[in-house]
């Protein structure tokens, strides 16, 4: 290869016709070198399916060169290639079942291949620090191990069929407010255990054949050039021998990139340009066999994976087919977190109810990414554009169609913001024989929940509103009046007075034979957790679906669960907090959204002070002093992590624990004998934990009370019973018994004073303690 060749390689083109696909305008790959027989390099994004993906119409290309357009179009027009709109990556994690995540995987991985995609940009694994991180819905939660454990399974999915998967955002871009220029401080114990942790298991369990660094500093460097974590960690340590991207417009210099363990800049040649590295060769700054390096790093993984070997051949994708594994998916990541004897409903209801706000997307059309009435997408990257979608009411009429019951009526009625026209929806709500109440928290890409444009700058506040704070992001009242990223298109941040709807809705007097607590669910659609008015909580509350972003099946979906088609199995992947009670209306400046410590751009700090103690682990270590336990019951906690209820019933008993195996191949064997009490067939998920010893905490972090080392779903018929075993591997790539010393540069391993708790979420009240 000439040098203008190998230059040309080392970053995305600009947005052009490929060579292979005229149809497409592309603007997310590496051009192709016919000569040399090198393809056209080929990227999309994610992580919740195919999403902004290198084809948008030809026809666009004249509109740019004729000046008319940015080249820009290139990344967020709506011609871009159709997809499969899956559920949230938050619902993947919320199954606790890597054979969804598999499933997830294996769609993406399709459609890729039938669109003549080579790398999927997923999938992330940064972690629900915040809890009003705006791309909460793209990740697995607040626990490393889950967030870990569905990574390898979608990695490992995505690489089977030939592509190359894509963990990001390497590492500690865990809030879109001020993204780019964020100054990050971690400690680096706690980088190791917690926001490491994910990644270490996808590059060493799942064979991650690229990784891509962040917007953030980390530490003090920036992470694209973070010699520390990408050649030290990642490659000396970790043992990787795949390619570091950038993510988009995230490189901030020519150099230190490449001195520092990046191998290819993202979309376009900007500081890595011919006129920029050439500039470089001849200062002697950087040598042409880094340039190699970086080069080989990533051709290595083109042929790994046969992408040199097959043509650019685009086939249609199976709509019908995905659309069915899809709406599967949903199911079995939807949370049911309480049920006061309402669920599921009837097949033989005949006037259902469906209520929600007018300002709303969550009643009135499927949640595929969209935060607007009537826009289906929100304008991040990871959107993905439908071929179709399923409103709500359609949904629950297809469904109770399918269960024989053509009589039925389905009413959508939407309430003003002020709720001055409530009467009708009481009204209509007293007389139905099902009421369903539709909420939740919209978010995207580039701001975190309650942070918007203020006209010249994205994210930088939290939030633009008198009156609110960070923690009202994790509340069902507060939103985002049109894009919460485009300058043009942002508006105020309102209150739309959810809470009082649905406390309104409740309070009407019922006509029918049951009662409204009997009658009623509240089906929220979420980025990651909500803070719950106590008021919804407890037995005089509606019963409680948690489907999170339920993507293009959404009315499907919905109504198999609440009509009994489907029994949820889900967990909760995040903590629920009281409203008034979470890490955020604890949280200092320093923490979120950051300090401001001087007048250049990107001047604002966070320190993750709270260090390993991060959402359940937070609540449990009572750090805000008003979280201490009551008979096992958290009361500063709605919901617990891994909380998850059922149309049937579950039994734990014969909990134990044994060794097997002597030195570094001993295992810790957890079982406990699972019954089902009820009279459905259900699934159930075993949660094992450990509590370290007190010296885990000498010399370093302290350490929380307790993490998760281990989990398995079984599906069991009514009145049947199976024993389950976890095994707890002291040596994994999780290491759930050691803690990280960083002067020692070492992890040291725990093997007495230990104690496992096995049960069915993380409050202490449903573990079973079993010390050694």
């Amino acid at each position: 290869m000439t040098l203008d060749q190998k230059l040309q390689q080392l970053t995305g083109s600009m947005p052009e016709i490929l060579h292979e696909l005229p149809e497409c305008y592309g603007g997310r790959h590496v051009s192709a070198i016919p000569a040399l027989q090198i393809p056209t390099f080929r990227i999309t994004n994610g992580p919740v399916g195919v999403g902004q993906n290198d084809c948008i119409s030809a026809s666009i290309y004249a509109e740019v060169a004729a000046g008319n357009r940015s080249f820009t179009a290139a990344y967020t027009d709506p011609s871009s290639a159709e997809a499969t709109a899956l559920p949230s990556a938050m619902g993947v994690a919320a199954s606790f079942d890597p054979e969804v995540s598999t499933a997830f995987g294996a769609v993406i991985a399709t459609e890729m291949n039938n669109l003549a995609l080579h790398v999927f940009e997923a999938p992330g694994v940064n972690m629900a620090r915040i809890p009003v991180l705006g791309r909460n819905f793209e990740y697995f939660g607040e626990d490393p191990y889950l967030t870990g454990t569905m990574a390898v399974a979608e990695t490992r999915a995505i690489q089977a069929q030939g592509l190359i998967a894509m963990p990001k955002h390497f590492v500690a871009n865990d809030q879109e407010a001020n993204r780019q220029q964020i100054k990050t401080t971690v400690d680096r114990q706690v980088l190791r255990e917690l926001y490491l942790l994910p990644f270490e298991m996808a590059v060493k369990d799942g064979k991650a054949a690229s990784i891509m660094c962040a917007y953030n500093y980390v530490n003090g460097t920036h992470s694209c050039e973070n010699d520390e974590l990408l050649n030290g960690v990642l490659r000396d340590d970790w043992g990787f021998t795949g390619y570091v991207q950038s993510d988009f417009f995230s490189v901030k210099s020519t150099v230190g990139p490449l001195k520092g363990g990046m191998d290819h800049e993202m979309p376009i040649p900007q500081f890595w340009s011919p006129k920029n590295m050439t500039a470089a060769l001849a200062a002697g700054e950087i040598t042409t066999l880094e340039i190699d390096t970086a080069l080989e790093r990533r051709y290595t993984q083109t042929f790994k994976y046969g992408i040199f070997d097959r043509p650019l051949v685009q086939t249609p994708i199976d709509f019908v087919g995905n659309g069915q594994i899809a709406r599967d998916i949903g199911t079995r990541s939807a949370v049911l977190l309480q049920n006061n004897g309402a669920l599921p409903f009837a097949s033989s209801v005949q006037k259902v109810v469906v209520i929600g706000k007018a300002t709303q997307v969550y009643a009135q059309q499927a949640v595929a990414g969209g935060a607007r009435v009537g826009v289906v997408v929100a304008g991040g990257s990871s959107d993905v554009m439908p071929n179709y979608t399923v409103t709500p009411v359609d949904g629950i009429k297809n469904v109770l169609q399918n269960l024989g019951n053509t009589s039925a009526t389905v009413q959508l009625i939407l309430v003003d913001d002020d709720n001055a026209n409530i009467a009708g929806a009481q009204a209509a709500a007293a007389e139905a024989d099902a009421v369903i109440l539709m909420a939740g928290t919209i978010s995207e890409e580039g701001a975190d929940r309650l942070t918007a444009a203020d006209g010249s700058t994205l994210s930088t506040t939290v939030p633009l509103a008198p009156g609110a704070t960070a923690a009202d992001g994790m509340s069902l009242d507060w939103y985002v009046e049109g894009s919460l990223t485009v300058p043009s298109q942002a508006g105020k941040v309102k209150r739309s007075n959810t809470v009082a709807m649905i406390q309104a809705i409740m309070s009407a007097t019922s006509t029918t034979a049951r009662s409204m607590v009997e009658k009623t669910a509240l089906v929220l659609k979420d980025n990651a957790s909500v803070a719950m008015d106590p008021a919804l909580v407890g037995s005089s509350g509606p019963a409680i679906l948690e489907v999170w972003f339920p993507g293009q099946e959404d009315g499907h979906i919905v109504a198999d669960l609440l009509f009994g088609v489907k029994n949820p199995a889900g967990k909760l992947p995040v903590t629920f907090p009281f409203a008034g009670k979470s890490f955020l209306d604890k949280a200092t400046a320093l923490q979120y959204p950051g300090e401001v410590y001087g007048t250049g751009q990107g001047d604002q700090k966070v320190e993750y002070t709270e260090k390993l103690h991060i959402g359940y682990r937070w609540y449990d270590g009572n750090l805000s002093g008003e979280c201490a336990a009551v008979a096992g019951v958290n009361p500063c906690v709605a919901f617990p992590f891994g909380h998850g209820l059922s149309y049937t019933t579950f039994e734990l008993s014969d909990q134990d624990v044994t060794m097997a195996g002597t030195g570094d191949a001993a295992v810790y064997q957890v079982s406990a004998k699972v019954k089902n009490t009820g009279s459905k067939e259900g699934a159930e998920v075993v949660q094992v934990y450990v509590e370290l010893p007190a010296a885990a905490s000498t010399g370093g972090a302290t350490q929380p009370p307790k993490r998760l080392v281990g989990f398995q779903k079984v599906t069991l018929a009514a009145g049947a019973e199976t024993t389950v075993t976890i095994t707890i591997d002291p040596q994994a790539s999780n290491h759930p018994l050691s803690v990280w010393h960083e002067g020692l540069r070492r992890w040291d391993t725990f093997s007495s004073g230990l104690k496992f708790l096995v049960g069915h979420s993380s409050s202490p009240k449903d573990l079973h303690t079993l010390p050694l």
